[in-house]
C-alpha cells in the first residue's frame, strides 16, 4: 500500500533547481530518512508533502483519508496560553468525544425500556467499533508511555507559553505522537533530546506500525531507525534500501566506481588526443589526406563524448592550533563542587579530574547541569582548579558574533598577518572570496562552527570546551569537525548527544548522575557495555 507518491517533482526558487524531476513512492510502514547537505532540499520535500510549499512542476498523491503528523524545525502551537496537559489531550478531541458519548449511552441504557434499549445498543455497538478502531481503549496507556518517554511529566500543569524553546518543541513532538497518525513527517526530531530520550524514541519508532519519513543528522539514530535512505544531491535522489551504515558503504562503492570511470575516461581522452596529434603529424609528413580524415573522425568522437565530471572528494579543515607550549599533566581538577540553580541541587560535593590529552564527553539528562558546569569552569569557580599553562578555547551551544560584522571582519580581529594570507586561510576553511563579505547573520550553523574554529586556531589554545558543537550542522560538517578534532594535540571536554561523534572522539565518559560526576573509560559504546555488565540497563 502506497501512502505518498511524488511524481516528477521540480522546484526552482529562481537561483537554480532545488529539486529536479524527482519521483518517489513511500509505502506504508517504511522508515525512511532523507539525507544530504544543508540546502539540498530535505525539509522542502516534507513541506511539499504537507502542502506548505508548491512545486514548480509535478504532482503529489496521498492515500485517501490518510492522517499525517508533521514536526517542523520551528514547531509552535496555537493557543499558547493553554496548559501542556490540555495541548496533549487537544489532539484527541474526536476520541474523547466518542468516549463521552459511549458513557452517555451506558447511562441511558441503564434506565431505558426494551424498545429504547435495542436502539441504544445498536448505536452503542456502532460507536464502540469506531472507538476501538481509533485506539480509544489504549489511549491512556499511549499517553502515559509518551509522557514518560519524553520526560515531560513535570511540565503537564505548566503554561505552554512559559516553556523554553526546547521544551515547546518536545511538547509539540509528544502531541503529534499521541495522535498516532498514519504517517509521521519529522524534521530533525532528535533536536533537544538527551540520550536517554533518544534511545526511548528509537525503540518507540521501531515498534511503530505506521510510516515514518524523517530528516536527521544523527547517524547513530539513523542506524537504529531507518530501513531506507534517500540521498538528496544536486536536485536528484538516490535510494538505498538499508540503514545509514549501509548507505555509507554503498555510497563509498559508488564513489570509487565513479572515480574509476572518470580516470578510465581521462586515459581514453588522452589516448584519443595523442592519436589525433600523431595522425596529423603523419598526414603532414606523407601528404596523405587519409590521416587527416581519421584524425577528424576521432576528433568528432571526442567532441560527442559525454565528459564525466571529476568526483568531489571529502573536504577537510587545516586545523592546526598554535601549541608552542603544552599544558601541565593535570588540566582540570574539581574537588567537592556543589552547584544549585533556582533551589535545584545539580551537584553535591562532586569530584572530577581531566588529564593532558584526555578527550572527555560530559553526559547527563537534560537539566542535569552539563552546560552549567562548563560555565562554572569558564567563570573560575574556586572549587575548580585549572592546571599550569592552560589556554581555553570555548564553543558554546549558540555561537554569537557581532551581528553587524562580516566573516572577513570577524576573522581579521584574530588573524595576525597580511590580507592575502587571511583570504587564503579563510578559503581553506571553505569561505570563498565571494563568501567572506557575507554578514554573520546570514551564516548557517556549520559556517558559524567553522568561523569559530578559525578564530580559535589563531590563539594558543590547548584546552577546548565544546558545548553541543554538532547542533544545527549537517552530517558532512560533523564528519569534517570530527576529523579535525582528532588531530588536535591538546585536551578536550565536550557535551554532546551525538553518539557517533562521542564514539569517534571520546576516551572517557563523565556522567552527571545522582548529583555526582561518575567516570567511565572509553567511548559511548564502551560506556553502554559497562552498564550492561553492571546490570544497570
Amino acid at each position: 500500500m502506497i501512502d505518498i507518491n511524488l511524481n516528477n517533482i521540480s522546484l526552482n526558487f529562481g537561483f537554480g533547481e532545488i529539486l529536479n524531476n524527482i519521483s518517489l513512492e513511500i509505502k506504508h510502514g517504511e522508515k525512511i530518512c532523507l539525507v544530504g547537505d544543508n540546502g539540498s532540499g530535505k525539509s522542502t520535500v516534507l513541506k511539499i508533502i504537507m502542502g506548505l510549499e508548491k512545486p514548480t512542476s509535478g504532482s503529489i498523491n496521498l492515500r485517501r483519508n490518510i492522517s499525517i503528523g508533521y514536526l517542523s524545525q520551528t514547531t509552535d502551537i496555537n493557543n499558547q496560553n493553554m496548559r501542556v496537559k490540555d495541548i496533549l489531550y487537544q489532539s484527541l478531541d474526536k476520541i474523547l468525544k466518542m468516549e463521552k458519548t459511549l458513557e452517555d449511552y451506558e447511562n441511558k441504557m441503564a434506565l431505558a425500556n426494551s424498545n429504547e434499549l435495542n436502539k441504544l445498543i445498536s448505536k452503542y455497538t456502532n460507536l464502540q467499533e469506531q472507538f476501538i478502531n481509533s485506539g480509544g481503549y489504549e489511549i491512556n496507556s499511549r499517553i502515559g508511555k509518551i509522557v514518560n518517554g519524553f520526560n515531560i511529566k513535570d511540565l503537564l500543569n505548566k503554561n505552554y507559553n512559559d516553556l523554553s524553546g526546547g521544551e515547546k518543541r518536545i511538547v509539540s513532538f509528544a502531541a503529534i505522537m499521541i495522535k498516532n497518525p498514519d504517517v509521521l513527517l519529522l524534521d530533525e526530531p532528535t533536536n533537544y533530546l538527551d540520550i536517554d530520550t533518544l534511545e526511548w524514541l528509537e525503540e518507540y519508532l521501531n515498534n511503530y506500525k505506521e510510516t515514518v519519513l524523517l530528516v536527521s543528522h544523527d547517524r547513530y539514530f539513523l542506524d537504529q531507525v531507518a530501513n531506507k535512505i534517500i540521498y538528496l544531491n544536486n536536485g536528484k535522489i538516490d535510494i538505498y534500501n538499508g540503514n545509514y551504515s549501509y548507505f555509507l558503504e554503498e555510497d563509498e562503492k559508488k564513489a570509487m566506481l565513479e572515480f574509476k570511470e572518470y580516470k578510465d575516461q581521462q586515459k581514453q581522452i588522452i589516448a584519443m588526443q595523442n592519436s589525433i596529434k600523431k595522425l596529423r603529424q603523419f598526414g603532414y609528413l606523407g601528404d596523405d589526406g587519409r590521416f587527416f580524415k581519421r584524425a577528424k573522425a576521432i576528433e568528432k568522437r571526442l567532441e560527442k563524448m559525454e565528459k564525466l565530471a571529476k568526483p568531489k572528494t571529502k573536504k577537510s579543515l587545516p586545523l592546526q592550533f598554535n601549541m608552542n607550549a603544552r599544558s601541565g599533566e593535570d588540566v582540570l581538577i574539581i574537588k567537592d563542587l556543589s552547584l544549585m540553580i533556582n533551589s535545584q541541587q545539580l551537584l553535591a560535593k562532586a569530584n572530577m579530574t581531566i588529564k593532558y590529552q584526555d578527550c572527555v564527553c560530559l553526559m547527563g539528562k537534560n537539566g542535569s547541569g552539563k552546560t552549567t558546569l562548563i560555565k562554572e569552569i569558564l567563570n573560575n569557580n574556586p572549587k575548580i582548579k585549572l592546571g599550569s599553562n592552560i589556554n581555553i578555547g570555548y564553543i558554546p551551544q549558540e555561537i554569537i558574533f557581532d551581528q553587524s560584522k562580516t566573516i572577513y571582519e570577524i576573522a581579521r580581529q584574530s588573524f595576525k598577518g597580511e590580507e592575502t594570507h587571511l583570504r587564503s586561510a579563510l578559503n581553506k576553511f571553505m569561505f570563498s572570496k565571494n563568501d567572506i563579505f557575507k554578514k554573520v547573520t546570514k551564516l548557517s550553523g556549520g559556517e558559524k562552527v567553522r568561523l569559530k574554529l578559525f578564530c580559535l586556531m589563531q590563539k594558543e589554545i590547548n584546552f577546548l570546551l565544546l558545548d553541543e558543537p554538532t547542533n544545527h550542522i549537517d552530517i558532512n560538517t560533523r564528519e569534517v569537525l570530527e576529523d579535525t578534532l582528532e588531530e588536535f594535540k591538546g585536551t578536550i571536554l565536550f557535551v554532546s548527544h551525538d553518539r557517533t561523534f562521542i564514539n569517534k572522539l571520546a576516551n572517557k565518559i563523565i556522567v552527571i548522575e545522582n548529583q555526582n560526576l561518575k567516570e567511565y573509560y572509553g567511548n559511548y559504546n564502551d560506556y553502554k557495555d559497562t552498564l550492561v555488565r553492571q546490570n544497570k540497563l
